[in-house]
């Protein structure tokens, strides 16, 4: 799930990175918390100075115009900023010879930790970027002896990274010595199996910065098996949270390994929207004067006052979610944005994705 204030941040940031310009004439000035606004000031004073080398009449002209409104900006703003400060100015037009200069000062929803300061044809936006991202992702793996898929959760997508076969042949019925030897050439595939599923979860997931955790699933006791003669990277092996009994070893088994360990993600976003979403429709089901849906009645009970919770798919139309996120917060109404990458979001989204949970009966 994603609050209003981060969606709200995502889409500027967005909209601030695909602006072109024609020449190097949009400025970027990143600021974190902890510097000292009055040495960009006098940088950027210098900055104008040189500017006024620039060949085009047009390019020196706009440059310069961005500079000075930066600098201004930042002799009126505090000499500290909570999080920093991240200034975007310049010229976007692409009709040569019009000018249409766009000033954004953006303050981060985390703690800006890029001091930068740069002149050219696009916005630099990467630090501003990375703070919308997921900050926590979870190793996924469901093994038999037969195959195996290693996959990802982030937030509320389970992603696919990589399926294996073993070649592992089936029981045979013979009996005697020559049972013995092929259980011996059997179980000798299954352990270079492992080695290579093993191996391919290092390939995937032991360079992964923000990897939180590894969730095992697969039948009794092929999954043992596994943690124990696989020889997992002790790094990853440390990072195992669950080990789930789960009875397919594809894409299926991904999805049903995070249903499984709903009590270990109870963090985790997939399983917070589940159950946000889960509540919402037990409300609606068993109490519906406690919730509503769609447009015109969320909007009046929102008008009313009734709303405890408003939660919007981010799917929903922007114009329609910023007038309802801005009367809910006129209203100090708490507000979830919820994905359509659950089957829950995306029955929501199929309901209107739009909904509330009251704080009293309401009959709309």
């Amino acid at each position: 799930m994603t609050d209003a204030k981060t969606l709200e941040f995502q889409e500027l940031v967005e909209k601030i990175t695909a602006f072109r310009g024609r020449h190097t004439e949009l400025v970027s000035v990143l600021i974190p918390a902890d510097y000292n606004v009055n040495m960009v000031v006098k940088q950027l004073e210098a900055e104008k100075s040189t500017a006024s080398n620039i060949k085009s009449r047009t390019t020196r002209n706009n440059v310069i115009e961005a500079l000075e409104k930066v600098i201004r900006e930042l002799k009126l703003g505090p000499q500290k900023y909570e999080n920093g400060i991240a200034i975007y100015c310049g010229n976007i037009s692409q009709v040569e010879g019009q000018v249409d200069i766009q000033f954004f000062a953006i303050h981060p929803i985390q703690p800006l930790k890029t001091r930068m300061y740069r002149c050219d044809q696009t916005f630099v936006t990467d630090p501003l970027k990375e703070m919308t991202e997921v900050q926590e992702v979870y190793g996924l793996l469901v093994i038999d002896r037969k195959e195996a898929a290693i996959g990802l959760l982030e937030g509320t997508q389970i992603k696919l990274l990589h399926k294996m076969t073993s070649g592992v042949p089936g029981k045979i019925k013979a009996g005697g010595q020559s049972a013995a030897r092929f259980h011996r050439i059997t179980e000798g595939m299954a352990k270079e199996f492992f080695r290579r599923v093993a191996e391919s979860m290092k390939s995937y997931l032991f360079d992964l910065p923000k990897l939180k955790g590894i969730l095992i699933g697969g039948p009794i006791p092929t999954k043992e098996e596994f943690i124990q003669e696989g020889e997992l990277a002790t790094a990853l092996k440390n990072k195992i949270i669950a080990v789930k009994d789960i009875g397919y070893a594809d894409e299926h088994g991904l999805e049903l390994l995070v249903e499984a360990a709903q009590e270990e993600l109870s963090q985790q976003e997939i399983t917070k929207e589940k159950k946000l979403l889960e509540r919402f429709f037990n409300t609606l089901g068993k109490n519906p004067d406690k919730a509503a849906y769609g447009y015109s009645k969320v909007k009046k009970v929102l008008e009313m006052g009734a709303v405890d919770l408003l939660i919007l798919s981010k799917k929903l139309q922007k114009p329609i979610a910023k007038e309802l996120s801005d009367l809910a917060g006129s209203m100090g109404t708490e507000i979830e944005i919820v994905s359509d990458e659950t089957d829950e979001g995306l029955q929501f989204l199929n309901l209107s994705g739009i909904g509330a949970l009251l704080r009293y009966a309401a009959n709309v």
